[in-house]
């Protein structure tokens, strides 16, 4: 297998066992925040389950929930909120929150972009949503911007030290580039190598 797609795969793989006891034992209750989104699943109910973003003025954008003011709100006061909307439509309906943070995941991946990812997501696990580190992506330099403070982490070497942190609503992550990149060495090698069995396959078609 070839080095970055084993990178890719402990990216993946690694993180999840510590994830889970992330999860186990939650921070505390997170308030939302416009922007953010909430997946409602509500027991046989379809129609009013689903991912709502929180807007500006605090209250998700559906019509069925509207009403309800969500940003700044610990879950458990959200729930309540949540709960007596439902009861309109079936008593004591079993349903469950879970709150999703927009991440942006940029810089040297490759599938740079705008995602939301559930509470207790972990940073490396974030990278590999957005498909690891390219060929230029180093792990050892991880720039974290959270709103008026940024951090600088080391998923490589220093793996054991940073795999538990987790992200928060509205983080940017942005993954450095190798210093040791060489233009030919790493670009223009591949991409002939590449043109070069495109051709040859051409000229096999050709002759058959």
């Amino acid at each position: 297998m070839k080095p970055i797609a084993c990178l890719i795969a402990v990216l993946m793989i690694a993180p999840l066992g510590f994830a889970s006891a992330q999860r186990a034992r939650p921070p505390l209750d997170p308030a939302l925040r416009p922007g953010d989104v909430l997946r409602i699943n509500v027991w046989r109910h379809p129609e009013l389950s689903g991912d709502f973003v929180v807007a500006p003025d605090s209250s998700l954008v559906d019509p069925v929930y509207q009403g309800v003011k969500v940003a700044g709100q610990p879950l458990y006061v959200v729930r309540d909120r949540l709960r007596g909307v439902l009861s309109t439509y079936e008593q004591s309906v079993p349903f469950v929150l879970e709150p999703l943070f927009p991440v942006t995941v940029a810089g040297e991946v490759r599938q740079p972009n705008l995602y939301r990812l559930p509470e207790g997501t972990t940073f490396a696990q974030a990278i590999a949503q957005a498909g690891g580190p390219n060929e230029l992506g180093q792990l050892n330099k991880v720039n974290v911007i959270r709103r008026d403070s940024t951090m600088t982490i080391n998923l490589g070497s220093g793996y054991s030290k940073y795999q538990g942190l987790v992200i928060a609503s509205g983080d940017q992550i942005l993954v450095g580039r190798r210093s040791n990149f060489n233009l030919v060495r790493d670009a223009l090698y591949p991409l002939a190598s590449l043109t070069a069995a495109v051709a040859a396959i051409l000229a096999y078609s050709r002759t058959r």
